[in-house]
């Protein structure tokens, strides 16, 4: 499987890049995995809720290193060294979160993973989410379906909003105005659902509706590095991909919505109001 990059109309063969970003990423998984039951160290960044650990700062700079060494014409976008806007581009672009639920890890909650991504002319053509501390890797080439562990993954197929399990998040922002926005979508939910779950990682959130594990996720607030590498593993594994308006994604709204089907998007989406934040 390959690409042809359209700002410099070279080839760029897929398969290399991801066979390769299969022995890098569980190095990195390694280094969660060891620092998980030890004392963290925590530096607050926008608020006492949104922080960032050593082991975050340090798994982003093995990444980056490691794949600049391999590709020194790629770009990066990282959650833990961008600044300002994010530079989107046509060029071939790494999209990387080293730990997604830094909270739940600061925790010992085990449900946080890398999030990697691989962009072509604004496309995802790779994407790898691994949680170490569970040895669950989810990952997917454009065109070539998702997998868990090496095995192909599909949605649980459920259309019904009564029969539904839905993943959403408060996020780590806590302006009173938007959480009771998301409040009041959780409460229309909860009357309809099956079971409303917060599980404080995107990107796991994702994979799991795209393994059959729930059934919608749906989030306002979020970050391209949240969503970059976990939105083509769903796609790949047959789900419905959206703005949570019903439109087209845009990875850098800072919103979206997975879902088994697209009847369940549509009902989900006719309920719950909009949390609207500025654009990465």
């Amino acid at each position: 499987m390959s690409v042809v990059d359209s700002t410099t109309s070279e080839t760029i063969n897929l398969n290399e890049i991801y066979s390769f970003l299969l022995e890098v990423v569980p190095k990195c998984g390694q280094v969660i995995r060891d620092a998980f039951y030890k004392e963290k160290n925590v530096t607050d960044k926008a608020n006492y809720a949104d922080f960032v650990t050593e082991t975050d700062t340090k798994v982003e700079k093995i990444l980056t290193e490691t794949l600049k060494v391999k590709y020194p014409k790629h770009n990066f976008i990282g959650e833990e060294t961008t600044q300002g806007k994010v530079q989107f581009t046509d060029a071939p672009v790494w999209i990387i979160d080293p730990v997604d639920g830094t909270t739940n890890f600061v925790h010992k909650f085990p449900y946080c993973a890398i999030s990697i991504a691989f962009y072509v002319n604004k496309q995802a053509q790779i994407g790898v989410v691994f949680n170490s501390i569970r040895d669950e890797l989810f990952s997917a080439i454009r065109g070539q379906g998702a997998y868990l562990n090496g095995r192909t993954i599909t949605p649980s197929g459920v259309t019904e909003l009564n029969k539904s399990q839905i993943i959403t998040e408060f996020g780590s922002g806590r302006e009173g105005e938007h959480l009771d926005v998301k409040v009041n979508n959780m409460r229309v939910l909860i009357e309809k659902c099956h079971s409303l779950r917060c599980l404080g990682s995107s990107a796991l959130n994702t994979c799991y509706v795209a393994c059959g594990a729930s059934d919608l996720y749906y989030e306002y607030g979020i970050h391209i590095w949240d969503m970059a590498a976990a939105t083509l593993i769903a796609k790949e594994a047959g789900c419905t991909v959206l703005d949570p308006d019903g439109s087209e994604l845009n990875i850098l709204n800072r919103r979206v919505l997975v879902s088994t089907t697209k009847e369940l998007a549509q009902q989900v989406i006719s309920l719950i109001k909009p949390v609207i934040y500025e654009s990465d």
